[in-house]
Order: C-alpha cells, then sequence, then structure tokens
C-alpha cells in the first residue's frame, strides 16, 4: 500500500500538466480533406485587421467566431481557426523573419452554396516590422515578447 501512495502524487501531477500543457484541436472537413484547426498560438492573434487602416477588415476574436469583410461587401460572422495537427499544436513554415500559417474561416450565414465550405487564406507575422498580415493585405500591429 506504501509504494501506491508514493505514485499517486507523481501520476497526479503528470496527468494535470498534460491536460493543460495541450492546445484544444477542431476537426473540420475541408475541399483538400480533415483538417484541424485551433485558436491558440503563441501569438496574439485576435484583434481587428484593417486594409490600408479602414475597410475591408478581419476581426478574429479568442473564442473561435468574428467577422470577415470581403472587398465591397458587408460585415459577415465567422468560425475560424489556424491550422494545427490532431494535438493542436499549430502547423507554420518559419521564414527569416516571419512565420507563416493557414487560417481556415467560414461564415456562419449561409447566403449562397459557396458559403457552406471551409476557406483558407494564409496568415504570417512579420517579427522585424511586427505586423501580422491575413491574406497578404490586412494587417494589424503586435507586441512580441519573448519569455
Amino acid at each position: 500500500m506504501f509504494p501506491l501512495k508514493k505514485l499517486f502524487l507523481p501520476s497526479l501531477l503528470l496527468f494535470v500538466t498534460t491536460i493543460f500543457a495541450q492546445n484544444s484541436a477542431t476537426e473540420i472537413e475541408t475541399k483538400d480533406g480533415i483538417r484541424y484547426i485551433t485558436n491558440t498560438i503563441d501569438y496574439p492573434i485576435t484583434g481587428i485587421y484593417t486594409f490600408q487602416e479602414a475597410e475591408p477588415i478581419v476581426d478574429l476574436n479568442g473564442n473561435g467566431t468574428g467577422i470577415y469583410q470581403l472587398h465591397e461587401q458587408p460585415k459577415r460572422e465567422i468560425i475560424w481557426g489556424i491550422e494545427c495537427n490532431e494535438t493542436g499544436e499549430p502547423i507554420f513554415k518559419k521564414g527569416y523573419d516571419s512565420a507563416e500559417y493557414m487560417l481556415y474561416y467560414k461564415y456562419t450565414s449561409l447566403e449562397n452554396e459557396g458559403d457552406k465550405d471551409w476557406k483558407k487564406v494564409e496568415f504570417s507575422i512579420h517579427f522585424n516590422s511586427l505586423k501580422m498580415y491575413i491574406n497578404g493585405e490586412r494587417a494589424k500591429s503586435f507586441v512580441y515578447s519573448e519569455e
């Protein structure tokens, strides 16, 4: 009985650490097959992205909801996520001073047949300029802090 008590606390700590260390991943079905998305990466990606500091905008909320506005179109509500693997680790390509991810979004109100599909656009982080871009044109500044 005594060795069992010695194993309980380390096992409990390992279990709790594992639960809190993992990102959550949501499975989605795209035209390219099954993908996984998460709303959490190591950078402050939530917020409003503007086109030349004006509309059209993209607004990403931390809970996976937001707004995506196309050029000369009204703002539309979306659900969104950054592509990741099954365990929730974001998938990205590291550049010299940048990282490139895939942002998936889907409209929550269907106005035509194409609205039911997940769409993907490039999401990039540029460390020297401290800017993030959606589809290369919507931008927001950020503060990068290494901890």
